[in-house]
């Protein structure tokens, strides 16, 4: 499995993101970029530049060198062997990020004076360290800085990503299929055995484990958004409506889907799952190049008003290395992302009723040059 993670991408691919970043850095004046992935702070980011799974500081110089300090030294020499960067162990600066961040400095020749931009997500007691620390730089912490513009960049996928994520739907696919077949036979009772079925079926086909913690709601707990907690040994699949959002990681990218049972629904049920049925097709029919994300989730919050109805989340949202990331489905005024090729993200209205509960239906979309393509096979399940 390590062997062939660590081989999902090619040199020049690690080369061109990180190419695009020294761009971003001249432009910016930025003279040495930090990013830090740990169990304080996590960012997928060095994994897309690098290979590294996590636990790791990457800096980046406006000259175009980059050092990738490892807490696991080991696992950095196979998951980054194909990004140009100098592999060191974060061990040998005691595991400070100040330590860290200075001896990089003094590597890659970083003049004093120059600019230093550090995560925006730094807590400001961390920042004054840095700023005591490295007195003879200017050093910068800012909300629009270097990770805004890394995730605006990863939100559009170049092919090997939509490569691996094609592949991680057509596992999840297959576990829709066997879910579905397992549920109406009994072999699957309760929230537990779906849970614990996803978990052990993904690993079984190569894959990291599930993108995120599984949300498995029997009848009495699909009214809420996400169940909490996400499952427990309550029965699943019973008479009325039952919520399952899962996905698979597969090379780091994540799948992210969500499954509605239904046994036995009442005609307030068999409204409520049409409406959702409605604002999902209203919502994929919308998806094309070059229109406003945010116009689709207006026209589906727009119909379920219709209905005197009110959807309590966001229409949809990017995915990727992370399940929740860029481009924004929602409804919001602060919401600018324009649909264009090579984006991935979710479709999944949902409503939900403490007395009714809850119907959700989520698929993964990809933009192609030709539109919307339907990466995935989730649907209203009839048991």
């Amino acid at each position: 499995m390590e062997k062939n993670a660590a081989n999902t991408l090619k040199e020049n691919s690690y080369t061109s993101r990180l190419s695009k970043v020294y761009d971003w850095m001249a432009q910016e004046g930025i003279a040495l970029l930090m990013l830090e992935d740990n169990e304080r702070r996590r960012d997928q980011s060095i994994r897309w530049l690098t290979g590294q799974p996590g636990d790791a500081l990457l800096f980046l110089s406006v000259d175009r060198k980059a050092i990738l300090a490892a807490w696991d030294y080991n696992l950095a020499k196979i998951y980054a062997a194909q990004a140009p960067v100098i592999i060191a162990s974060y061990t040998d600066f005691d595991r400070k990020p100040c330590k860290a961040l200075t001896a990089a400095a003094q590597n890659l020749s970083v003049p004093g004076g120059s600019k230093i931009e550090i995560p925006g997500v730094t807590p400001y007691p961390a920042f004054l360290d840095f700023v005591g620390e490295l007195t003879n730089y200017d050093i910068l912490c800012r909300d629009k800085g270097a990770a805004s513009y890394i995730n605006k960049l990863r939100a559009v996928k170049d092919e090997e990503e939509t490569a691996v994520m094609r592949k991680a739907a057509g596992f999840t696919n297959e576990l829709i299929d066997t879910l579905e077949k397992n549920v109406k036979s009994g072999k699957i009772k309760t929230e537990a055995d779906a849970a614990l079925f996803i978990e052990v079926e993904s690993r079984k086909k190569g894959c990291e484990g599930p993108s995120f913690g599984t949300l498995a709601a029997g009848t009495q707990r699909s009214c809420n958004i996400h169940a909490f907690p996400g499952w427990t040994n309550a029965p699943f699949g019973g008479q009325g409506l039952s919520i399952l959002d899962f996905g698979v990681k597969l090379y780091g990218y994540c799948t992210d889907v969500t499954l509605t049972f239904v046994r036995g629904a009442d005609a307030k049920q068999e409204k409520l799952i049409a409406l959702v049925e409605k604002a999902y097709k209203l919502a994929v029919s919308m998806s094309h190049n070059g229109v406003n994300a945010r116009d689709i989730a207006a026209a589906v919050d727009s119909l379920f008003e219709k209905s005197k109805k009110k959807m309590p989340h966001g229409l949809g949202h990017g995915i990727g290395l992370e399940e929740h990331e860029y481009p924004a489905i929602r409804n919001a005024a602060e919401n600018e992302w324009v649909l264009g090729k090579g984006m991935i993200f979710t479709i999944e209205p949902g409503l939900y009723d403490p007395i009714l509960g809850g119907c959700r239906l989520e698929n993964d979309i990809l933009m192609t040059e030709n539109g919307a393509e339907i990466l995935t096979t989730a649907r209203i399940i009839r048991l």
